[in-house]
């Protein structure tokens, strides 16, 4: 080995594939892992890593972080918590068309004033001449894609014509290297696709190696017949599934995540590459538009209440965030629905945290072997976000591992770096192997855990030291670097 650029001395070190750590040494040369265990020679810098592990930089597999990339492109918020790969175009919400893209996004993800891009070719050519902190990854959103297509989107059914459209819209993604195609059936318009819609569309990445994501119908009473169909459209599809942040929403649905992952089980053992991914919160949050239109208020689905609903962020109402819809009821002198109406009349970007899961299916749910992390943040970095955003692989580390012990370090350090890059098919991230990408974490175990609440969560999480994104450090001593070094993962037939 020639001179490496830096080694990194006596760490602890989780090699993504869930293995026990070992302590050892690791070399970076021109970007990428030039050895792993113990390493002798020169190094043009060398850092002693005595006390704390030295893991794969996290993937996050479910972002909304398509316009945050380009308008916030050092993604502190993310870099700062470990976070080296973000996958965006997640709930049917994809970067391209830009125009429909923008439509769909606007008012809930951090843009501002952006130059637009042809396609997702051109989103992704973008990111790499303006590049930002962290690896990219994109899929394809069904809802963008539905709403650039049909003349009505808010129709059941596409003509051949739009049909034909979405269908070149959906390849242009793919020839461009998008990992898959995601669909939000909660929301406009992807929540009026019927399944033959989104199969004829999965059918295109049969045998590519991209996957289908989805933030299923229903994941409140309706879960199981969700999941099912979930699985039903990767069966007839031929496609891996992932189903995005696996839960049961509502308290009348608290339990149901058992059958859900049996469904999972079963769908497995028949052949079918499913699995699902989570973040690490009893809360969860959306924009405040899909929450209505779902009848989540006056008893529709009877699951949630006035008081588990709170304003996030609300564009021109700051005095709005961080207030429950029952305290803003009380404040307007109206009922909880037309409260509802009247913010979204005000702001209709409105996002909102939902205070709707249970403790033990979080529990239930992540240590069950389907499961990785991703945050599902909205990097809605004016108002108050959910602390997801931040913190979410720190909670992981230091909440469920070690102080509740819900799983052995090494598995978590597995769930969010090896397995989704194997579920991806990002071949040369994810674990501490020789020629792979230096995308790595280096954090105190002792003493990694999130800090942000959903009263003041815009803060990183501690015991984060250092993070390298293609050999590059990003955080050093726990702050910004202020270098740019991520690039675009395209895919590859696996």
């Amino acid at each position: 080995m020639a001179q490496a650029d830096l080694v990194i001395r006596d760490a602890l070190l989780y090699d993504g594939s869930g293995a026990a750590p070992v302590t050892g040494d690791l070399a970076i040369e021109g970007g990428r892992i030039a050895a792993v265990g113990s390493v002798g020679g020169s190094a043009k810098r060398t850092l002693d890593a005595r006390g704390l592990a030295l893991a794969p930089g996290f993937i996050d597999v479910h972002t909304h972080d398509d316009f945050a990339l380009r308008k916030h492109p050092d993604m502190a918020f993310k870099v700062l918590g470990g976070v080296t790969t973000c996958v965006v175009g997640n709930c049917g919400f994809g970067p391209a068309p830009f125009r429909e893209a923008w439509q769909m996004a606007a008012g809930f993800q951090s843009a501002g004033e952006l130059s637009g891009w042809e396609g997702h070719r051109g989103y992704l050519e973008t990111l790499e001449r303006e590049p930002p902190s962290v690896n990219v990854a994109t899929l394809i959103g069904h809802g963008t894609v539905r709403l650039a297509a049909m003349a009505a989107p808010k129709n059941p059914a596409p003509s051949d014509a739009e049909m034909a459209k979405m269908k070149a819209i959906v390849q242009e993604g793919l020839d461009a290297g998008a990992v898959g195609m995601s669909t939000g059936l909660v929301y406009e318009p992807g929540r009026n696709a019927a399944t033959d819609e989104i199969v004829e569309l999965a059918k295109l990445m049969a045998g590519s190696g991209a996957l289908y994501a989805t933030h299923m119908r229903d994941e409140s009473l309706g879960l199981l017949d969700s999941v099912d169909e979930a699985i039903a459209i990767g069966v007839r599809a031929a496609v891996p599934v992932q189903i995005s942040h696996h839960k049961a929403s509502g308290r009348r649905a608290w339990g149901m995540v058992s059958q859900s992952l049996a469904r999972i089980d079963a769908a497995q053992r028949s052949g079918l590459d499913v699995h699902a991914d989570q973040y690490p919160y009893t809360a969860g949050s959306t924009i405040l538009s899909a929450v209505v239109a779902d009848g989540r208020f006056g008893g529709g689905l009877g699951t949630l209440t006035a008081d588990d609903v709170v304003i996030a962020s609300s564009k021109g109402h700051a005095d709005w965030e961080g207030k429950s819809i029952a305290v803003l009821a009380r404040e307007m002198n109206l009922e909880p629905l037309a409260t509802a109406h009247r913010i979204l009349e005000a702001a209709p970007g409105t996002t909102a945290v939902l205070h709707a899961m249970n403790e033990d299916d979080v529990r239930t749910v992540m240590r069950h072997p389907s499961t990785m992390i991703g945050s599902d943040g909205i990097p809605a970095l004016d108002g108050r976000p959910h602390p997801r955003l931040y913190g979410t692989f720190a909670r992981v580390l230091g909440r469920y591992s070690r102080d509740l012990g819900l799983f052995l370090m090494e598995e978590a350090v597995y769930r969010m770096t090896g397995f989704p890059a194997a579920k991806f098919g990002f071949r040369d991230r994810g674990l501490l192997r020789d020629g792979f990408a230096a995308d790595l974490v280096l954090f105190d175990p002792k003493t990694v855990i999130d800090v942000g609440s959903y009263e003041d969560p815009k803060h990183p999480p501690k015991g984060i030291a250092r993070v390298f994104v293609n050999g590059v450090e990003v955080v050093a001593a726990a702050q910004h670097s202020g270098a740019r070094p991520g690039c675009v993962l395209r895919r590859t037939t696996r």
